[in-house]
This record gives structure tokens, C-alpha cells and sequence, in this order.
């Protein structure tokens, strides 16, 4: 028996489970977003904010809490919005910069570019990125679908050579152009200290032990440094870097294959003087890490979360900290490293696929 709008509606009115709108019930779409609407404005009004989530399968040995912020929820995937908005902001606000006139500059092994090339587009600015070649082709892509404009530099040269190009590209623009300087640039640490740290205390309920998190700028531990250590003078912070290029330890700078972190130089944005232990962590860890966060966790992240969680792990297992919360930064979302080392086995895998 087939049934028609209208006696579908008789029987379910019949049964009192139905109770037809009346006309008044329908108004006409809002013209502007209610301050009660839950409706960004823009897209960076939806940077930070990000959650929390506890280790459940990884941590066996653990005696410490581990906690995960995913800064890979921020709508570019990385905690790079959150220094990308506030370096354009913030010189916005000083009259350094203004869209359709400045051309923004920046070297970035990826994270950072991709924040700024979101932030770019969304305030109208022209943006110019100076990347090491050995960047993945997932960053590359993703840059140029934000309209940026992109110029490699030699992968043997790391960050250094990369800084160096944009110093020199920008120097080429004049007074049109401006370099962020994301390493040295006050209002990186600057939106840490104002929203990063502010959430994690926040969203712990002011019950945070430990803080570990890669460097790469320096930015996020001391940001967030600044405002942890205040409020938890006990409090320790732990940056992770490779093992490979353990500068902060003082040893000498090295190729690796943790993206984003161990720039083979100290940031000036890095304040040493907030933290407590270097962890270094070799590539291959880092990796085998990130894998098993997807595969046990269902956190699907990028090589330095790798690093930072096999730190923390580490940390999770000594007597003395039996009973205290650890919280790390996992920095970025695994989707930009699918042609990099750390998927390349899946991806030769799912190039051989074939149809049955």
C-alpha cells in the first residue's frame, strides 16, 4: 500500500503525533548574525578553542596522565593559525600592513605558511612563502590553494637557507613589502600566552604538571610558559627535538625528518630559561609514534606529535611522577604528511590497489 503526503499526515495527526506549523511559525532569514547565533563571522574566528583528550591504549607502562591538545582541530589543522592571525593582527593594528597595498613574506617549513596563507586570504593580502624543498608536496599544494605564491629553497640549506631567500625577496619589494619573522616576531609567544596557555589551565581545571611540546619557533612553550609557570610555579616544561639536530641540548644541527621542529638554530622567540628538560626523540620514533597514534588512538597527526607524544610517554613512566597530568601538543593533522616517510608504505600500498 503506497501512502500520499496527505493521508500520512491525517493518520499522524489522528494519533496526536503530529501537530501542523502554524504560518506565524515561519520567519524570514536573518539578515545578520545574532549574537546568540552559534555563526563565525569569519574563519578566524574559529582559531583556538581547541580540545583535549586523554591517552587510552598507548599509555600502558604510564604512571602519569597523558593528555593530548589537538591543535589539528584549528581550521587550517595546525597550531600555526593561531601565530598566523596574531602576527597579521597585531602589525594591522600598529599600521606596519594593510590589504590590497602590503605583500606579506614569510619562510616556513609548512605549518606556519598554511596559517598564514588561510589568515591571507581571508584579510586580502598577498602572500610570498619561502620553503625548503624537502617539505612535503601536501604542503606545497595546500599553499598554493590558498592563493600564495611559493619559491623552494634547497633542502641542504634547511630554515636557514629558507629565512635567507625571504630576506632577500622582501628586500626586493621595498616599502610594499613585509617579512612576519615568525621566529623572532614578539606576537607569536604573544597568543600563546593569551589563548593557548589560558585554555589549557582552563580546561584542566589549573591540574597541569608537565607541558611538553616540540620546538620549532619557540612560540607555543613559551607563550604558554608565561602563563603556566605563574599560576603552578612547580610546573615543568619539556621540549622535544631531534635527535638528529639537538641544538637545544648543544649539539650541532643535522638533516631530519621530524617537519616543523629542530630548525638547527635556538629561536629568538624560544625562552630557554622556561624549560626544565630537552627530550630528543629520532625521527624513526617520532614516526613509528605518529603511525600508532592513528592505528590505536584514532589521532591522525603529523611527525612532531609523534615526537611529542613519545617524549611524553617517557616522562608518563618514571616513579615520580606517578599521579600527575602531563599535557602535550600534538601541532598539526596527519592528511599533509601522506606523501612524506611517514605514509609512504600506505601509499605505495594504496597505488597498488586493484579492482576485484
Amino acid at each position: 500500500m503506497k501512502y500520499n503526503f496527505v493521508s500520512f499526515l491525517a493518520m499522524a495527526t489522528a494519533a496526536g503525533a503530529f501537530v501542523a506549523p502554524s504560518s506565524n511559525q515561519f520567519r524570514s532569514a536573518p539578515t545578520s548574525t545574532n549574537l546568540k547565533a552559534n555563526i563565525a563571522d569569519t574563519i578566524l574566528d574559529l582559531i583556538g578553542n581547541t580540545p583535549l583528550v586523554k591517552l587510552n591504549k598507548l599509555n600502558e607502562g604510564c604512571v602519569a596522565e597523558v593528555v593530548c591538545k589537538l591543535e589539528s582541530s584549528n581550521p587550517a589543522n595546525s597550531v600555526k593559525d593561531r601565530i598566523a592571525l596574531s602576527m597579521i593582527s597585531m602589525a594591522e593594528e600598529r599600521g606596519d600592513i594593510s590589504p590590497g597595498k602590503t605583500t606579506l613574506v614569510e619562510p616556513t617549513s609548512g605549518n606556519t605558511g598554511i596559517g598564514l596563507s588561510m589568515v591571507a586570504a581571508s584579510k586580502g593580502y598577498k602572500l610570498i612563502l619561502t620553503m625548503p624543498e624537502s617539505m612535503s608536496m601536501e604542503r606545497r599544494v595546500l599553499l598554493k590553494a590558498f592563493g600564495a605564491d611559493v619559491v623552494l629553497t634547497p633542502a641542504a640549506k634547511g630554515m636557514g637557507g629558507a629565512i635567507s631567500k625571504a630576506e632577500d625577496v622582501v628586500s626586493s619589494l621595498g616599502d610594499d613589502g613585509f617579512l612576519l619573522q615568525q621566529f623572532n616576531n614578539p606576537d607569536n609567544p604573544k597568543i600563546h600566552r593569551e589563548t593557548t596557555g589560558p585554555e589549557i589551565w582552563r580546561d584542566t581545571d589549573g591540574k597541569v604538571d608537565i607541558l611538553i611540546g616540540g620546538v620549532g619557533t619557540g612560540g607555543t612553550l613559551t607563550g604558554c610558559g608565561q602563563y603556566l609557570k605563574p599560576l603552578n610555579p612547580s610546573l615543568q616544561i619539556v621540549a622535544v627535538e631531534p635527535e638528529e639536530s639537538a641544538v637545544l641540548s648543544g649539539g650541532k644541527p643535522g638533516p631530519h625528518k621530524i617537519q616543523g621542529i629542530g630548525a638547527g638554530f635556538i629561536p629568538g622567540n624560544a625562552d630557554t630559561s622556561l624549560i626544565d628538560e630537552v627530550i630528543q626523540v629520532s625521527s624513526d620514533n617520532a614516526m613509528a609514534m605518529a603511525r600508532s597514534l592513528a592505528t590505536q588512538e584514532g589521532i591522525f597527526c603529523g611527525i612532531s606529535s609523534g615526537a611529542a607524544v613519545t617524549a611524553a610517554i617517557e616522562v608518563a613512566k618514571r616513579p615520580e611522577n606517578a599521579g600527575k597530568r602531563i599535557v602535550l601538543i600534538i601541532p598539526s593533522f596527519g592528511e599533509r604528511y601522506l606523501s612524506t616517510a611517514l605514509f609512504q608504505n600506505l601509499w605505495d600500498e594504496a597505488a597498488a590497489l586493484k579492482p576485484e
